[in-house]
């Protein structure tokens, strides 16, 4: 069994929730020996589409054309896509339509939680199976992270503006309002003590007018370092006192995971996404609005909160990359016998 693994865009979408999971299922094949390649040229018994565009519609159709089962995973929806970027609003119409045109082809979609299973299912025109399997976790990574140098950690701070030691609440993502940034920002202004990061790549020309004048109006305790490496973000997370992530829209939130797996107190915004595997006050802290966010954040920084993190590790055991491999195998096995195709 030979899986295609497509990605159009790869080099803009590799900083994005998208690129990260085309490599986390990379790695989640490699773990359970499933052989797969991200080469069209090569010969391969399905194809497992992480995009929506008019690349990999076409590959779609290629596919169907020489009777070769296709997977759209479900990275996206129409309610996630909103408020996302400038001219998002605009764009919907047609974004919606490249959904559509994929998901509606498809012999499977994978996504990566029963939320956004529920809104998928909900678009009349999908009509094949539809499975929730997480975008998953390298957690060994994270747990095997105790070996960064002093050197390493005093750049960072460098980069991150921080004083040896200093406190500080991080935040990841994409310059997006749907990621609500901008409300990130104005809690800052409530702690002028504590330093707010915030880590991701900004596009100018994708920023919107809401996110601009927010950051236009920040107060000097909101750190934009710009894109980190991997092993940067590792440290970052591992040495904040809270990750604060105050999306308004998700279909899961790889970074959420890797806070989790970094033992870091993880305050989110109270939404669908995360209702039934996030609980407030067990495993994390959620909160409804601005207010209540100063709130928690207080009460995070004033309080050893050891049995909330271990709590919180225990979600990511169950999300591991060789956990999602599995699930993965099994469904694209499942596929296979459907279609009646040995071999």
């Amino acid at each position: 069994m030979k899986i295609f693994l497509f990605s159009e865009k790869q080099k803009t979408l590799k900083k994005s929730g998208i690129g990260r999971a085309l490599y986390h299922q990379m790695k989640a094949l490699e773990l359970n020996g499933i052989e797969y390649t991200l080469n069209s040229i090569d010969k391969y018994d399905i194809i497992h589409i992480n995009t929506i565009f008019s690349k990999s519609f076409k590959m779609l159709k290629k596919a169907k054309k020489n009777n070769i089962p296709v997977i759209v995973h479900g990275h996206s929806t129409k309610e996630d896509f909103l408020n996302s970027f400038r001219f998002s609003k605009q764009l919907s119409t047609w974004f919606n339509k490249c959904l559509i045109r994929m998901y509606a082809n498809a012999d499977l979609i994978i996504t990566p939680t029963s939320y956004s299973k529920k809104l998928i299912s909900n678009y009349k025109e999908v009509n094949c199976e539809i499975v929730n399997i997480s975008n998953g976790i390298d957690l060994e990574t994270f747990l095997n992270d105790s070996n960064f140098s002093q050197s390493e950690i005093d750049e960072l701070n460098r980069k991150m503006h921080l004083e040896n030691r200093e406190k500080y609440v991080l935040g990841i993502g994409m310059y997006f309002a749907r990621k609500g940034l901008h409300d990130f920002i104005e809690v800052a202004k409530s702690f002028p003590n504590i330093k707010f990061v915030w880590l991701g790549q900004k596009y100018r020309f994708l920023t919107s007018s809401i996110i601009n004048k927010a950051i236009k109006h920040k107060t000097s305790n909101v750190i934009f370092p710009g894109y980190l490496s991997e092993r940067e973000v590792r440290i970052a997370l591992k040495n904040a006192k809270v990750f604060f992530f105050p999306s308004y829209e998700e279909t899961e939130g790889i970074v959420v995971l890797e806070a989790l797996a970094s033992k870091t107190p993880v305050l989110i915004r109270n939404i669908g996404v995360f209702k039934d595997w996030l609980i407030d006050g067990k495993n994390c802290f959620k909160a409804e609005n601005n207010i209540q966010f100063v709130e928690k954040i207080n009460f995070i920084l004033e309080n050893s909160l050891s049995d909330l993190t271990n709590e919180g590790l225990k979600v990511v055991d169950k999300r591991t990359l060789l956990e999602v491999g599995k699930q993965l195998k099994q469904e694209y096995q499942k596929l296979l016998k459907t279609k009646h195709i040995e071999l």
